[in-house]
């Protein structure tokens, strides 16, 4: 159940098995190759197996980050409008 702490790409993979329901709500463990279906994002977990990969995105920049971006400029909306209102 390691997290994975940033986006990358899978260079060497031993029977690696990744959790993506925080990201996508698939509830199915995705098997990862180097040569088939590579990338690995921030915020999913390592269900077995184990690899290596080169880091592609951090922070703000990654698929997670840039999801709490999105999601904390919508509630920003959403108080802005309340605000307004009261």
């Amino acid at each position: 159940g390691d997290l994975l702490p940033a986006d990358g790409v899978l260079i060497q993979g031993n029977d690696l098995k990744i959790d993506e329901s925080a990201l996508t709500g698939e509830s199915d463990h995705v098997r990862k190759a180097p040569d088939k279906d590579p990338l690995l994002l921030s915020g999913t977990h390592v269900m077995e197996g184990s690899g290596r990969m080169v880091v592609t995105a951090v922070g703000v920049n990654s698929q997670s980050g840039i999801i709490f971006t999105l999601l904390g400029a919508a509630g920003d909306e959403d108080e802005d409008r309340r605000d307004r209102k009261g």
